[in-house]
Formats: structure tokens, C-alpha cells, sequence
């Protein structure tokens, strides 16, 4: 490696792009064309830079299998911020091997976080706990145990446990400040700006009022019988059910739940359940029915009974009903959600992360375009979309994925 190439290396690990180009900005050699894409990537140029890496990668040769794995490892990053979340997690899978095999552990590390943040980004949280326990991050220089710890934090947000997530951003900042990169500093300033913001509103008893994620931790481990409007999910000491996939349970469910102790007039279930204007007899007999499998689902949390003028929910062992509803409430809130890392998203990779079709998330989005709240830019395959995140709010509990049963 001659003096240039390892001085622009050193440049582009301590954060200076500029400073690296100032060095190979003019070579058309391999190792140069290799750390002008990393340059061109750390400024925010990606197809530029995914242009450069591919083309270092041809022209290192075929025995230099090191230099090609750290290229396939670099576009890896660049796929992952652009949020092309089909690339070939194959290939970045064999990189790190090539990576370990040849002695480069810090890229290897490297290569395993960047899997880890995918597995993240489409909700598979049991896949991501496995590859984070394989990982000693120990060993590894400053920067990229700030990376590690925020993956680490992800995913204990992710699963709200909150302590771990804390302690893991505190493990990060002081990493962060150890690597002196102005940027991982901001990216966990912001981390741990997030947790203290808003996460969801909490209606009970006719009043509403803003918790964050560690409110949220210790009511799913208390008592109360806690309807999750965020995930659609049934929660009561530990236990849960899911009504993902039945929206007409949970629409009857969350409208008893805000009553209660009250009831809710058979009128006003067929209207909000049914989107029907005016109840007839059929609806009367649909919502019947609908109760009937309400009861079923919850057999085990409460009992919904009839009343004169329409249902009350009676909870069998809990006494308390809340309700846990979205900080701003949105027809499609998932895929807000996702637009709301600042990141530019395509159709196909919403899709993914949604575990849906990508017709499904293209009407969500020009629904929300002719809104206004998000917008795209190029055509075709190229086409992106992404918001600007919503001030002071955390949308963690609106990102794919269950809570864990």
C-alpha cells in the first residue's frame, strides 16, 4: 500500500471525506477507486459511490479477494442507507467470511453489523438477537462499537426494554466519543433524544395523555388489560394475543375499551366497524356475529356482555382497560413510520419491511402524496420516497414486527 492510499484510508476512518479525496481524487487505480467511493458515500453522492465500488471491485484482481470483499461490504452500506433492502444479503454474508478467513476481523464486525440493521429494518428480531450474540465487540476500534452499541439499542427499543437500551446508548456515546467522528456523535445524541420523545398516548377513563417508551415497558408488565392500537395487539401481565389481521375485532375491541366501564350503543359499533351510515338489520346481525368471535379471541382477558342499548367490555381478572393509541394517528401509520428515519425509501423495500405487497404500499403512498406528507423523486426503479421525521416523536412502537409474545 503506498503512502497516498494509506493516508486517504486513515482520513476516511477518522470521517474526513475531503480529505481523502484530496489524495486519490485524481487515481484510476483499484485501492483508489475503492476509497473514492467510500469518499463519494460518506458525502451522500451513493450512486456515484455504488458506481466507483463496483468498478474498484472488477478491477482488483481475481487473487485479491480481500480488497473485492471489502468493496462488496462498502456497496452493502450504501444499499442498506438507501434502503434497498432486497441486495443480496448472500453476498455481504460471503465478504465477511472472505474477511474473517483473511485476518481483517474489523471489517468482518463491520460486515455483520450492516446484516444485523437489515434484519432490524424488516422487523426479524429473533434473527438480529442471534447474529448480535455471536458478536464480541470488545476488540473492535472506537467507531465501530459505537455502530455495534446503537445496533444493540435498536433492537432492545425493538423489544422495550428500555434499561438495556439506555445502557447500550450510554456504551455507544462513549464510543462515539472516543472515535471523534462528528457524525456517529449526532447519530447517537439523536438516538437518545429519541427515547425521551412522546412514543404513544395512553386513553383510560376518558382522559388522554403522551408516554414515552419506558411508561409503555412498565404498563404491558403491570395488570391492566392494555389494548395496543399501535401494533393491534392484546397485552395483560406478560400475555398477549394479536388482532393484526383482523381489523374488524379490533376496531369493536378499541371502541369498548375507551368506554369502559361503560357501554357502547350498537349503532355506533356498526358505524365505526362497518363504515355503514345507516345500522339495519343486517349490520345488527354482522355485529352480532362479530361480537361471538370477539368473545372467542378474548376468552382468556374478558368477556364482552350485552347490554340494553349495546356490548360493555368485562374484564375477568384485570381492573384496569386502557387503550395505548399511535402520538398522531394516520390511515397509514407503518408505512409513515418507516419514512420517518429521514431515509429515502423505495416501494419495493417498504413492501419488504411491511411483509406486504408493493401494489398494497404504491396505493398507501400516492394516498399520502396527494396529502402532502410524503414525496418522491426519480422514476421507475429509481423512484424513492421519504418524509421529513415528525418533530419531538418517536414512532418505534408503529415499526414492523409484533411485540414479543
Amino acid at each position: 500500500m503506498d503512502s497516498l492510499i494509506a493516508a486517504a484510508a486513515r482520513a476516511l476512518a477518522a470521517g474526513d471525506p475531503l480529505g481523502a479525496l484530496k489524495r486519490v481524487g485524481l487515481r484510476d487505480d483499484a485501492p483508489a477507486m475503492a476509497l473514492r467511493g467510500i469518499a463519494m458515500a460518506q458525502l451522500g453522492d451513493l450512486a456515484r459511490a455504488r458506481t466507483l465500488l463496483r468498478g474498484a471491485a472488477r478491477a482488483f484482481s481475481p487473487r485479491e479477494a480481500l480488497a473485492r470483499a471489502r468493496c462488496v461490504v462498502a456497496e452493502a452500506e450504501i444499499a442498506l442507507v438507501s434502503r434497498d433492502l432486497a441486495w443480496p444479503a448472500k453476498a455481504l454474508a460471503t465478504s465477511a467470511r472472505v474477511l474473517q478467513e483473511h485476518g481483517d476481523a474489523v471489517n468482518a464486525a463491520h460486515a455483520h453489523n450492516l446484516e444485523v440493521r437489515r434484519l432490524l429494518l424488516i422487523g426479524r428480531l429473533d434473527e438480529a438477537e442471534r447474529a448480535l450474540a455471536a458478536m464480541d465487540p470488545a476488540p473492535l476500534p472506537a467507531a465501530l462499537r459505537a455502530t455495534h452499541e446503537l445496533v444493540v439499542a435498536g433492537l432492545a427499543t425493538r423489544r422495550l426494554n428500555m434499561n438495556s437500551a439506555r445502557a447500550a446508548l450510554a456504551r455507544a456515546e462513549q464510543a462515539a466519543h472516543a472515535a471523534q467522528i462528528p457524525a456517529l456523535t449526532a447519530e447517537v445524541e439523536g438516538a437518545l433524544r429519541a427515547l425521551d420523545a412522546p412514543a404513544a398516548r395512553l386513553l383510560a377513563n376518558g382522559s388522554e395523555r403522551a408516554v414515552r417508551l419506558e411508561d409503555v415497558e412498565k404498563l404491558l408488565a403491570s395488570k391492566a388489560l392494555v389494548i395496543d392500537a399501535c401494533r393491534h395487539v392484546v397485552h395483560e401481565a406478560g400475555e398477549s394475543v394479536s388482532l393484526a389481521r383482523r381489523p374488524v375485532l379490533f376496531t369493536l375491541l378499541r371502541l369498548l375499551a375507551q368506554a369502559w366501564p361503560e357501554d357502547v350503543s350498537r349503532d355506533t359499533l356498526v358505524a365505526r366497524a362497518f363504515r355503514a351510515k345507516h345500522a339495519d338489520e343486517s349490520h345488527r346481525a354482522r355485529l352480532r356475529v362479530e361480537i361471538g368471535r370477539l368473545r372467542r379471541v378474548l376468552r382468556d382477558y374478558a368477556d364482552v356482555n350485552a347490554t340494553e342499548r349495546g356490548f360493555a367490555l368485562l374484564p375477568r381478572r384485570a381492573r384496569q382497560v386502557v387503550v395505548l393509541a399511535s402520538p398522531v394517528e394516520e390511515e397509514f401509520d407503518a408505512v409513515l413510520a418507516l419514512l420517518a428515519d429521514g431515509e429515502s425509501w423505495s416501494s419495493s423495500a417498504l413492501a419488504l419491511a411491511l411483509s406486504t405487497s408493493q401494489r398494497s404500499v404504491q396505493r398507501a403512498l400516492d394516498s399520502l402524496a396527494m396529502s402532502g406528507k410524503v414525496r418522491s423523486f426519480g422514476r421507475a426503479r429509481s423512484r424513492r420516497w421519504m418524509t421529513p421525521p415528525v418533530a419531538g416523536i418517536t414512532t418505534t412502537l408503529l415499526l414492523p414486527a409484533p411485540l414479543p409474545e
